[in-house]
């Protein structure tokens, strides 16, 4: 892709598959097409691979090399699994998972060992679980034993779009957000790759130490980043990139758009706003390439 340094290999490292099982649990036993005209989005039929492929559609229309897509509900391992199968150059698979529930160590193995999906996404405060709970102990042996796999954590505030559209509630507790959380099991488990989204979602300080204490601990920068507002001393999102630069170093950003739905597709205005910031800051060459896509490829691997 064109940027400010030249042509770049661009690489997504946070978008969303939002697919006919994810419209289906929105809907609560409902007709999940009733949802379409609500949101103004296309709501997905029952194949995954036709949905596959029309985010391959907008990796070709901007000139994006690959995709992280998420499995964007519990238990939809299958839909994102698919996916990759189909476009397993383009596309790389995250499934969320919550870790309370009594099958979450067997689904976890199955999605990495038998479905060949790389990122186990925690939503602690969703799921109203700690980080430290030994209940998480067998996922963290599991993506320890296996090298391309990472587990991304969303720390900090929490807040569905869709589920507001709709008007739905989303009883969150954040008292499980903070990334101070993460520090002791990233010292305990060094092998494993953790992905924090959003610099850390309005807890942007604590992300910064635990980038600074644990190696091991990676920073994405989806979205509109529109927690800075509850950050005294952060000004814009120039400042946030200048800062986890200093902080995690130039192999540990990964860029992200939080791409979701259609008819949007890929949101482009995100990269060009980073692109921007990242230009302005005086970024080198070599560390565009590596947050813009290297940096992700590196924790991943090869398809």
């Amino acid at each position: 892709m064109k940027t400010p340094w030249g042509e770049i290999e661009v690489c997504d490292a946070h978008a969303h598959l939002f697919s006919r099982p994810f419209f289906r649990a929105l809907a609560a036993g409902g007709d999940p097409d009733t949802l379409g005209p609500r949101l103004g989005w296309e709501i997905p039929g029952e194949d995954s691979t036709e949905l596959a492929g029309r985010w391959v559609e907008e990796l070709d229309r901007y000139g994006l090399k690959r995709s992280v897509l998420i499995a964007s509900v519990p238990g939809d391992e299958g839909s994102v699994a698919d996916a990759v199968r189909a476009y397993p150059h383009r596309l790389i698979g995250y499934f969320m998972l919550n870790p309370t529930a009594d099958d979450a160590a067997e689904r976890a193995r199955r999605a990495i060992e038998k479905l060949g999906l790389r990122g186990i996404c925690l939503f602690p405060a969703m799921h109203k679980f700690s980080v430290q709970d030994e209940r998480l102990r067998p996922i963290y042996e599991l993506a320890a034993g296996r090298p391309g796999i990472v587990v991304f954590v969303h720390m900090g505030v929490l807040s569905v779009g869709v589920r507001k559209k709709l008007g739905l509630p989303s009883l969150f507790d954040m008292r499980f957000s903070n990334p101070i959380e993460l520090h002791r099991v990233a010292l305990e488990f060094p092998r494993v790759n953790f992905v924090i989204p959003h610099f850390g979602a309005g807890y942007f300080r604590e992300t910064l130490m635990i980038g600074d204490l644990c190696p091991n601990v990676n920073v994405d920068t989806s979205s509109s980043n529109s927690w800075i507002r509850y950050v005294p001393g952060v000004s814009d999102l120039k400042e946030v990139f200048r800062r986890a630069l200093d902080v995690f170093g130039p192999k540990r950003v990964l860029f992200g758009t939080d791409s979701s739905f259609f008819p949007r597709g890929w949101n482009a205005e995100i990269f060009d706003s980073q692109v921007k910031c990242l230009d302005d800051v005086g970024c080198a060459a070599e560390t565009a390439a590596g947050v813009f896509g290297g940096n992700l490829e590196r924790l991943i691997g090869a398809p």
